[in-house]
């Protein structure tokens, strides 16, 4: 059993939405794009407890906080799910609701044409709904799930009832949320579903609350309560007859046997002993946040491998767990059910899904879409997964992105941003701060097809390369939203002629003084007495031959304010404006006139980065 098609109307952040699923997938995209609501209203129309809950919905559940139009009717929430893969025993148990899923076509078969459901590619599906809306005669919100096929006589519906949803097997895992109750024994928490599969019926509630019942409590006459509950009772028959309110005492509590579904929990040790050698246990959810989403997760295997054919949706299953945890655990989950459905933000968790199962989401002025995160067209599937983690993965998850030309400019831009921010945080921003992710293009003819790439996932898109043939630059306009060149050929060259000499030379020295200068620039070591454009030429060689360590962003990370190439300098401050805009400070509005450097024309040399000597 899977989950094929989802849409939904009017559920929360969402106005419209229509998502289709490709087996184990995951969902991503930037805060508030609604990865959570694209589960949550699943579990709308499958979770076999959801509607138990009350309110089943209230007014923020509705895009906007609409829930009626001008003339005071209801605006519905809908929320449809098509489900293939049935089971056989799912498809006897449905048989009057089955309807044929076209695959290939990603669409229902209208009508019934018997001639057509033995075609490739076509399979059962089941489709059901939920509706939610406000009720103005009960000033209250209803929900109700139903078939959506077929249409009874009377023109309404067949319910879609909790038997039915529990045949289905939909288990929804929020992040954390349900940590403080799974192992409770409240309704619906996880131990509480174990039970229900294996068929176990508790028969201990008597035989808890009967002690409690008999407990003595305050009833030493020191403690003083016992004398006032005497006195409360001489004053009461004064007013009432003498068996009314009789021998008032005090209890451990009023516990029903719901209460104690609620409060009875799992103790686990915490490593610690207490001082008479025993070992200390505390409440489960009083574990740490690891623990606790580890074991919830163990929890979750036990009930996959109960039931089988079950959907997982889980909401980022890596936190507070560690990386080789995480991909143990996506691998665990798929195996032992149907399907699963992540949100997440690791690119661990990422790593473990082909590109078709990875869904970034985009949303516009309340429109949901979902692209399958495909390969891009210029990087073989071999390179695409060595490099995901570095390259691809970050991307996906951020809002915008930095395209570099070279792993200079990777190095260098987000460390020159990060000390613009220390050295004038009023003006300067970091680019983690404003959302960006960088991506090394790894080469000139990387920038437009990855520029391409990654905007079709509605990302805003920054590139920033040294100067590009007049036809190469208009494709890259094509294909990014805003694009920086350089004046000059080599980035290295652009840190090296806009750095003013002062810095570079101090760099240079700290160089030798560390013992870092290599070996085979012996002839060029740099000193207190190097001629400038001898000392350009120098670090010109250095960085080519380290290109990779990040040195150029170790120079850039020693400069003064004014220091800083102006170019760097004026790109990021652009950055900045275009995300976040803001009215410059007058010291600001000139800043192309801060410093004059004097551009030191370097000799070319091969761009072909030399390997460190042994």
């Amino acid at each position: 059993m899977q989950v094929t098609r989802i849409t939904i109307e009017n559920f929360r952040g969402i106005a419209h939405g229509e998502l289709f699923f490709s087996g184990h997938t995951v969902l991503v995209g930037d805060n508030n794009t609604g990865k959570s609501t694209i589960l949550e209203a699943i579990d709308l129309v499958l979770g076999p407890d959801r509607l138990s809950r009350l309110p089943i919905i209230d007014e923020h559940d509705f895009f906007a906080g609409r829930y009626l139009d001008v003339e005071a009717n209801p605006v519905p929430i809908k929320v449809e799910a098509v489900i293939t893969d049935l089971s056989d025993e799912q498809k006897r148990h449905f048989k009057d609701h089955i309807e044929w899923w076209d695959v290939n076509a990603n669409a229902l078969i209208e009508g019934p044409p018997p001639e057509k459901t033995d075609d490739p590619g076509v399979v059962p599906a089941l489709r059901v709904g939920f509706t939610g809306r406000y009720d103005s005669e009960e000033d209250d919100f209803t929900g109700e799930t139903f078939f959506l096929s077929p249409l009874r006589e009377d023109n309404t519906h067949t319910p879609f009832t909790k038997a039915h949803k529990r045949l289905c097997g939909f288990l929804f895992l929020r992040t954390l949320r349900t940590g403080s109750r799974a192992l409770s024994l409240e309704r619906g928490s996880l131990l509480d579903i174990i039970l229900r599969m294996k068929e176990i019926r508790l028969q201990m509630w008597e035989e808890v609350l009967e002690p409690l019942r008999k407990l003595p409590v305050a009833e030493k006459p020191e403690l003083g309560i016992t004398d006032i509950l005497s006195d409360l009772q001489n004053a009461i028959r004064l007013l009432v007859p003498s068996d009314w309110a009789d021998s008032p005492h005090m209890r451990v509590s009023d516990l029903t046997r719901e209460n104690l579904r609620r409060m009875l929990t799992v103790f686990m040790g915490t490593g610690a002993c207490c001082e008479n050698g025993t070992d200390h246990a505390a409440p489960f959810q009083h574990q740490g946040t690891g623990t606790i989403n580890t074991l919830v997760l163990a929890m979750l295997s036990i009930i996959a491998e109960q039931k089988q054919n079950v959907i997982f949706a889980m909401e980022e299953p890596e936190i507070a767990i560690p990386p080789h945890t995480q991909k143990r655990i996506i691998d665990s989950v798929r195996k032992k059910s149907a399907q699963a459905l992540f949100t997440s933000h690791s690119p661990y968790v990422l790593e473990e899904f082909q590109p078709p199962q990875i869904l970034v989401l985009k949303r516009d002025n309340g429109t949901v879409t979902g692209i399958p995160a495909d390969f891009p067209t210029t990087i073989k599937p071999k390179q695409y997964r060595e490099e995901f983690r570095k390259r691809f993965a970050e991307a996906l998850l951020a809002r915008r992105i930095l395209l570099t030309e070279g792993r200079t400019e990777y190095d260098v831009f987000p460390a020159a941003a990060r000390r613009l921010h220390e050295l004038a945080p009023e003006t300067y921003d970091t680019l983690e701060a404003l959302g960006i992710a960088v991506v090394d293009a790894a080469t000139e003819t990387q920038v437009a097809p990855l520029g391409q790439h990654f905007r079709k996932f509605g990302k805003t898109i920054f590139a920033v390369f040294d100067m590009q043939t007049p036809e190469r630059r208009a494709e890259i306009d094509t294909c990014v939203d805003h694009a920086f060149e350089a004046a000059e050929k080599g980035f290295e060259k652009v840190i090296l002629n806009g750095t003013p000499e002062v810095a570079l030379r101090k760099f240079a020295i700290g160089l030798v003084a560390d013992d870092e200068w290599p070996t085979h620039l012996a002839s060029k070591t740099p000193t207190e007495t190097t001629e400038l454009d001898a000392l350009q030429d120098a670090l010109l060689d250095y960085f080519r031959w380290s290109k990779g360590a990040g040195n150029a962003a170790d120079l850039i990370a020693i400069c003064a304010l004014d220091e800083i190439p102006l170019f760097i300098r004026e790109t990021l401050l652009t950055i900045k404006q275009i995300v976040a805009p803001t009215t410059p400070p007058p010291e600001d509005e000139a800043l192309s006139d801060e410093i004059t450097t004097e551009i030191i024309e370097v000799e070319p040399v091969d761009d072909t980065p030399t390997a460190p000597d042994a």
